[in-house]
């Protein structure tokens, strides 16, 4: 009965064990949303867009008030020339920014590449637009990729190449000489890069942020990505954006149209008043971050899980395979049951999946008391687990 397209992928593996967690009362590390307040001048402002009455459709692509923010701090925090009327659409959420950017971009039959482990939405989304996935993998240490693998990937029929940086689920910060390369290879074959760069200011080293629309000859043929759910903990807010050249824009604008119509207007309305706090705001995200990732690490270390240390955003994919010889999916629902913590098994990250099948990640955007709670009840996974790995 169903259309071919969605026969290709499972339901959201993320979302499944949050379902879980809450059925069985567990700490979710697993789905990356804190359990901690929104800041309180964003909350203050979207109740009073909601008195003022933005209470019925924005324009499709942004309220101009959250588009000419966005422009702003674009071009100032990542040096891409952002006009808010030719450039900016306002999404439902980052997640929408890439289907409505792929069905604006891909054909059918169209290759996309993908570095894996990846964000679980990748895949689909180059199968609901038709288009074929080439994976890249990521390799530890440091998870990068092999430039010859890469050069294998590309193809005259390469149409686009998904980036994540900081990256979700490894951590990974992409390096200039990493970004450069791929650049290179863009041009050479005329794809486009459509940069997730929703983590960028969740950074742990003195590396910066760059965005690789900024690299030379890469402005005309990126699509970056970004939003507010991570950087202001408004991850039911829905609030996403696509910055890219005119053209391209109004390909965006035209899938975005017919699939959601547009986010929340009173939310816009708060968004645009997030983007104006003060640097001070960016600093504090980053230390609190770096501190809660320091506090939860050494509990996962000192609990039998190996991994390396993320250089960005808040999850880590661990390895599992000194504490038990279950599958990651087996693994996790164990220990969702007999632990109290969930997290997300690697194989929703990796195609094929069995790529992943020792491996698990968690989060922590969570409240201190939280992650040390948490961390308790994983120092006890070894005396519960099964006799035998």
């Amino acid at each position: 009965m169903l259309a071919r397209r969605v026969q290709y992928f499972s339901e959201s593996v993320i979302r499944e064990m949050t379902r879980l967690a809450t059925q069985y009362g567990a700490i979710n590390l697993g789905q990356g949303m804190p359990d901690f307040d929104t800041p309180q001048p964003l909350r203050d402002a979207a109740c009073q867009a909601i008195q003022n009455g933005f209470n019925q459709y924005a324009i499709t692509w942004g309220a101009p008030i959250l588009r000419q923010a966005i422009a702003k701090k674009v071009t100032t925090f990542n040096g891409i020339p952002c006009d808010p009327d030719a450039h900016v659409t306002v999404c439902c959420g980052a997640t929408e920014c890439m289907i409505a950017t792929m069905l604006a971009l891909v054909d059918p039959d169209d290759e996309v590449i993908v570095f894996q482990p990846f964000y679980e939405n990748y895949g689909p989304d180059a199968l609901l637009s038709g288009a074929k996935p080439v994976w890249v993998r990521l390799h530890s240490p440091g998870w990068c990729f092999d430039p010859d693998e890469l050069r294998r990937a590309f193809s005259p029929k390469t149409k686009a190449i998904i980036i994540n940086t900081p990256n979700n689920p490894t951590g990974k910060v992409f390096s200039y000489d990493e970004l450069a390369l791929i650049a290179q290879l863009c041009q050479e074959y005329d794809a486009f890069a459509i940069a997730d760069e929703i983590y960028e200011y969740i950074r742990y080293t003195n590396q910066p942020h760059i965005s690789i629309a900024t690299l030379p000859g890469m402005a005309e043929r990126t699509v970056t990505i970004s939003g507010l759910s991570k950087t202001f903990s408004v991850t039911g807010w829905r609030l996403g954006y696509c910055i890219a050249p005119e053209t391209i824009t109004q390909g965006i604008r035209k899938a975005h149209d017919f699939l959601t119509v547009g986010a929340p207007h009173p939310l816009q309305i708060a968004g645009a008043a997030a983007l104006s706090l003060p640097d001070s705001y960016y600093e504090n995200l980053r230390a609190d971050y770096l501190r809660r990732r320091d506090l939860f690490l050494p509990y996962l270390r000192e609990a039998g899980f190996r991994f390396e240390v993320p250089q960005g955003a808040y999850y880590v994919m661990t390895d599992i395979s000194d504490l038990t010889s279950m599958t990651d999916t087996e693994f996790v629902r164990w220990l969702i049951r007999e632990v109290g913590v969930s997290g997300v098994p690697g194989s929703s990250f990796y195609a094929p999946k069995e790529l992943g099948s020792h491996q698990v990640r968690f989060m922590w955007a969570k409240k201190d008391e939280t992650l040390h709670q948490a961390g308790q009840r994983l120092l006890t996974v070894r005396a519960k687990l099964p006799s035998g790995k």
